[in-house]
């Protein structure tokens, strides 16, 4: 609603209610913020006093600015004599305050000056407050809308601008900004500092950065740009891996990057409260402790690479997001794609061990995974309220951008693609772009036609099948690919047309052979002999499925293991078990298949291999079948357990560790090895008291095994550890294994900590998943959720937790429980979390028609071994 009321006369709160489609005119448009804040932690809030100067296109006398949990106290426009009392207009509901003046303003500069006052919420989004047991903190955490709440603003991607902050806070305390401290003097009272930072160059409102608290630094540099990472006191050292990390990844960047690094310095800062994993507020990325922090002497190789892995993605969003930033949040794969096909660059430069084009093979099966379903989307999708906004921040933007970025370089070429990059940049830097900008400036610099490629991929939602034969004449092999749409769960495929780049590579060839499929079919005659089986997704950079006769199946699997690379047996190992989904295949075939990988020495495909048999363990399986599968699990994978060993060796190379960790993992849950679960429990108890620690990367594994089949003394032993742990990484491991114990009262007392305020609203939804990832604990786990949702649901809305939340639903596998969620859902909405829901209910719904059809076929496959 709108309430026209003279700011003069009072003060008017704008709430926080759900916001409707409202984009802000464009008559008027900001160029510079001077923002003042005073920030009151103790009362949590904070006065503001801000100054923008704006573009008048066409006269006006009204100003449409965002605004929420704002109130204004005086609202001026101009300057001077000419200054005039703007009357404030409130629509809650859009979240907009219209600003109106007797006299229209006339076209060209002018200044819009407001006194206001907020609140630092405990919401973890705009200017929020964030505690630790001895004292609290003012973070921010703007994007997608949330500027708006710490400062009245031009609050859309496409009204840049630059910032100039200044903030007086509580003498003791430090504030981190954009900018650099250019002056920090006492006062104005005998309790307070005040900190004017340098101007930050031009950027959107979601950018804005400001942290205030006792934080402590760590300081290194790379190419004379200064670099920091920030935590409170007590967690301080624990940021060296993440800065040596920033080092090299700011390194490779300006080598790779036609533009180095474009801002003068970058902060780092570990916040006990935050809703995301990180934030690439620029020059200021904000970050969740245990995504930043680890003890280097005892980190693991997962945390260690999650660490690199997460700091490159948010480092490539300075140049993907904050010196380029999308138009619209439509568009907003531009940034979350680039950066998380850009991140696995540096970990590969660095790190040649740790086998990242695996897990850039992971990450497009994860996309396809759920592009497959009917509610996916186009990666280019309209959005406008702040909760479609919100929504669209989900594995299209992320995995499935990055994989059809990830083939659109391979069509090209790295060197060609690496230009069409830079052309980009150059061209939008300190400005906006679409995705047509950026499929120009590949189609220009390669000559290839992109814009006629990319657009079939993000314009239109969906996984292109292709339907792989092979015909031999006159001494040479003819593959025919016929496409058209998968989709999982159902028997059947629909219409769709995509410009598919392939590359296909037979039997006994170094070297594929690569077209672009334009319509339905495509033939491509290969050089040498007749083959007996090609593989049609050479490198496993193609953004889609394949699905081979059972003939040709059955000559490769011999093959694969010398013939496959990693990604490739990971890519051929997925898409049939996504046929067997589909209900295109058997699950014996598949099973067949799998037993060609129970010596895989590569951590990431053995990882995978082990989720899909975990799949079948939990849902094909009967409790005639069960031992039996476990007892063909165990002797699947039981050899290569007794290769590699239990304990590390020191000359064990980063995947072998993983390695090690994944049979540890997969024998002792799904295999049920009673060794193995005896060997882990020995050696958590040993650590627990205070003997031999776990090694770093076998810990997880451990941990998990052990709890899986735990008793009491096990479950009080890991709260007490969670409840002492030094580092976040040993904190979440042992307080996240409370949700892997099976018996009922252990899950219960689990369940119960959900509401205590110990555990922190960020890590609410993870801490359920966990539950809910457990069969012993998914039913008691959605009893818990419904009966106390009215204490849970503050803690699990904040940004991501809804969605975490709803997509951990999806492990349920019957009709009564996909009702209940369903019409729980209803009754109580999550708009940000609408498609999820969606996606969650139909993957239910695939999982029973998998379990009806194919349970059986394990049963038979099993007896007939």
């Amino acid at each position: 609603m709108r309430l026209p009321v003279s700011a003069a006369l009072a003060a008017i709160v704008v709430t926080a209610l759900p916001a409707s489609a409202q984009r802000l005119p464009t008559s008027v448009s900001p160029e510079h913020y001077d923002l003042s804040f005073v920030v009151d932690l103790a009362h949590e809030r904070f006065e503001g006093i801000e100054t923008i100067r704006v573009q008048v296109a066409t006269p006006t006398p009204r100003v449409v600015l965002n605004a929420a949990d704002i109130q204004f106290r005086e609202v001026t426009i101009g300057t001077g004599a000419a200054a005039q009392k703007a009357v404030v207009a409130l629509d809650e509901k859009a979240q907009t305050a219209t600003l109106t003046v007797p006299t229209p303003l006339a076209r060209g500069p002018a200044e819009v000056h407001i006194r206001y006052g907020g609140i630092l919420n405990d919401q973890l989004r705009g200017f929020y407050i964030s505690r630790t047991k001895s004292r609290k903190y003012a973070v921010t955490q703007f994007e997608s809308t949330d500027a708006r709440r710490a400062f009245p603003c031009f609050d859309e991607p496409s009204f840049k601008a630059t910032f100039a902050v200044t903030m007086t806070i509580d003498r003791g305390d430090i504030a981190i900004s954009n900018g650099t401290v250019l002056s920090d003097t006492p006062g104005p009272s005998i309790t307070q500092h005040t900190l004017k930072f340098a101007t930050s160059p031009k950027m959107s409102s979601y950018l804005v950065a400001m942290a205030v608290g006792d934080f402590q630094c760590l300081d290194g540099a790379a190419d004379n740009i200064p670099i920091r990472i920030c935590a409170t006191p007590d967690k301080k050292d624990l940021g060296r891996i993440a800065l040596e990390s920033a080092e090299q990844i700011l390194r490779f960047y300006d080598t790779y990057y036609a533009i180095t690094y474009p801002f003068v310095k970058l902060d780092v800062v570990a916040v006990p409260d935050f809703a995301a994993g990180a934030m690439e507020n620029t020059a200021a990325i904000f970050y969740r402790e245990t995504d930043l922090l680890a003890d280097a002497k005892s980190a693991s190789i997962e945390t260690r690479k999650k660490i690199a892995s997460i700091l490159a993605h948010e480092m490539a969003h300075q140049w993907f997001g904050n010196l380029v930033t999308m138009q619209w949040w439509d568009d907003i794969w531009l940034n979350e794609g680039f950066a998380t096909w850009m991140a696995n660059k540096p970990l590969a430069a660095a790190h040649r061990d740790w086998h990242v084009d695996v897990d850039e093979a992971s990450e497009n099966q994860a996309a396809l995974g759920l592009d497959s379903l009917n509610a996916t989307r186009p990666i280019h999708a309209d959005v406008e309220t702040p909760a479609e906004i919100d929504g669209a921040f989900d594995g299209i933007a992320y995995q499935k951008g990055a994989a059809v970025l990830r083939m659109i370089e391979r069509y090209v070429g790295a060197d060609t693609f690496r230009k069409g990059v830079n052309t980009y940049l150059q061209a939008h830097a300190y400005g906006n772009a679409t995705s047509e900008d950026f499929s120009k400036a590949i189609s220009s610099t390669s000559g290839k036609p992109v814009e006629r490629i990319l657009p079939t991929f993000v314009n239109q939602p969906g996984v292109p099948l292709l339907d792989v034969s092979i015909a031999c004449a006159g001494g040479q092999t003819t593959v025919t690919l016929k496409q058209q749409r998968f989709m999982a769960g159902a028997a059947r495929s629909e219409a769709g047309r995509w410009q598919i780049p392939v590359c296909v590579r037979a039997e006994g060839q170094s070297s594929p052979t690569c077209g672009v499929i334009t319509d339905e079919t495509r033939a491509l005659t290969l050089p040498g002999a007749c083959r007996s089986w090609v593989f049609a997704n050479a490198g496993a950079h193609g953004y889609y499925r394949t699905a081979y006769p059972s003939d040709m199946l059955r000559a490769m699997a011999p093959r694969v293991q010398t013939e496959l690379s990693a990604p490739e047996r990971l890519s051929l190992l997925d898409d049939e078990w996504a046929l067997v989904r589909a209900g295109r295949a058997s699950v014996s075939d598949y099973l067949t298949l799998a037993e060609g990988y129970g010596r895989e020495h590569s951590s990431g495909v053995l990882e995978d291999v082990a989720r899909r048999l975990g799949i079948v363990g939990e849902y094909l399986t009967t409790d005639a079948t069960r031992t039996r599968f476990e007892t063909f699990t165990r002797g699947l994978l039981r050899p290569l357990f007794d290769e590699v060993g239990f304990a590390a060796a020191p000359s064990d190379t980063d995947d072998r560790r993983s390695l090690r960790a994944a049979l540890i993992a997969a024998l002792g849950t799904i295999g049920n090895d009673p060794d193995v679960a005896a060997k882990a429990r020995a050696a958590l108890d040993r650590s627990l008291g205070g003997g031999a620690p776990l090694e770093p990367t076998l810990a997880g594994a451990v941990v998990k095994t052990a709890a899986v089949h735990g008793d009491t003394k096990l479950f009080d032993a890991l709260a007490a550890a969670a409840g002492r742990a030094s580092s976040p990484e040993e904190q979440y491991r042992y307080l996240y294994a409370l949700g892997d114990f099976r018996e009922p009262a252990l899950i219960d007392r689990g369940l119960q900590h959900a509401l205590s305020p110990q555990l922190r609203s960020q890590d609410t939804a993870l801490y359920l998943a966990r539950f809910f990832a457990s069969p012993a604990a998914r039913g008691r786990a959605w009893t818990f959720l419904t009966e106390h949702w009215p204490a849970l649901e503050p803690k699990v809305t904040i940004f991501g937790g809804d969605t975490n939340v709803i997509r951990s639903l999806s492990g349920f596998c019957d009709a009564p429980s996909r009702d209940a969620i369903t019409s729980f859902f209803a009754a109580h909405p999550l708009p940000a979390a609408a498609r999820t829901l969606n996606q969650t209910v139909e993957q239910i719904n695939t999982c029973i028609a998998l379990r009806e059809k194919q349970a059986p076929e394990v049963g038979t496959w099993l007896a007939a071994r």
